[in-house]
């Protein structure tokens, strides 16, 4: 699939796309009401994209504080179906030109499947024994870690809309994305940014961000190169190359996706010194949680995400961590 189909727009399609996006949500108010009247809702969307006269609606807009402040952007149901609508749409068509190392929000990859592939490439950095007369260090020595300096803020959506062009042929496919990317801002009247809270802001930051990917697999040719996120990592043994590869991204960052790097997390560090990327302090040798990433589990834990969440504190927790952890389940699901 190249993109020269149009969306599907069928009735029968957008009560696909309502069915998935009604999956495990909370009953609101405003859900119930949709749904009382949700045959009209449904044809009313219907009739409105088919005609081209869909026009996104307003966001509710709160603020949360986890880690750092953020502002979350919440659309209204009937657009939230039609994100759901587009998602599965640009997955068909850009889920396979993504590199393998971009693990965030895709089928078969996540959160936990990112943490083992890089503490995959931290075990080549292990200096190991090849005989009984001689040693040899592996070839990845010195790893680039940053991430993007507030990216969903920062996207440009015009730089977007062109990327989307390259494989979306289609004019009332491409109108369509466009009416959803540009129902929100950031920056006053200026096309830029992504609201947090869409759906399809996940699809459209892997595609934003696949132009980097392919930059840094391709262009640059870095072996191990991983993405979660806007956060990313390169491993390489030389130290200059690796320093190249820093300078060249962050001009690529700059003039192409017109995005700026976190000086904060732009560091580059030895395996040996212990790297702090995804909530997991890693070193060649093992890793463990940080304090952050397990006080998070421990307030967020609920009955959708206990299964993640039990895997992560088996995986890199002590015993007294997990068996806190295990009373904590006890405590808020189960009495």
């Amino acid at each position: 699939m190249i993109g020269s189909e149009s969306i599907d727009l069928s009735l029968k399609n957008i009560w696909v796309s309502w069915r998935q996006f009604r999956k495990g949500k909370k009953a609101t108010d405003e859900l119930h009401h949709f749904q009382y009247y949700l045959e009209k809702n449904l044809y009313n969307i219907f009739q409105d994209l088919n005609s081209g006269k869909y026009r996104h609606d307003s966001y509710m807009r709160f603020i949360v504080n986890d880690n750092k402040r953020r502002e979350i952007s919440v659309a209204k149901i009937r657009d939230r179906v039609v994100h759901r609508l587009v998602y599965d749409y640009l997955e068909k068509i850009y889920d396979k030109t993504f590199i393998y190392d971009a693990w965030s929000c895709r089928k078969g990859k996540g959160l936990l499947g990112a943490i083992e592939r890089t503490a995959c490439f931290l075990k080549r950095s292990v200096t190991h024994t090849h005989t009984h007369t001689h040693t040899a260090r592996s070839h990845f020595l010195y790893i680039w870690k940053c991430d993007i300096k507030k990216f969903f803020d920062s996207v440009d959506q015009e730089v977007l809309l062109k990327i989307l062009s390259f494989r979306i042929k289609d004019t009332a496919s491409l109108n369509l994305l466009k009416e959803i990317i540009f129902s929100f801002t950031t920056v006053g009247d200026e096309k830029i940014g992504m609201p947090i809270g869409n759906l399809t802001s996940q699809i459209f930051a892997n595609i934003y961000l696949n132009e980097l990917d392919r930059f840094v697999k391709h262009k640059l040719g870095a072996k191990s190169y991983l993405r979660y996120g806007d956060d990313f990592i390169i491993v390489e043994n030389n130290l200059e190359k690796l320093r190249l590869f820093r300078t060249r991204t962050i001009n690529f960052l700059n003039n192409t996706l017109k995005l700026s790097i976190n000086p904060k997390s732009d560091k580059i560090l030895k395996p040996s010194h212990g790297l702090h990327f995804l909530g997991i302090k890693f070193w060649p040798s093992g890793r463990n949680l940080n304090k952050r990433s397990l006080l998070r589990a421990h307030m967020r834990l609920n009955s959708n995400n206990l299964s993640s969440y039990n895997g992560l504190i088996k995986t890199h927790c002590n015993k007294k961590q997990q068996k806190y952890f295990n009373w904590l389940v006890f405590e808020k699901l189960i009495s």
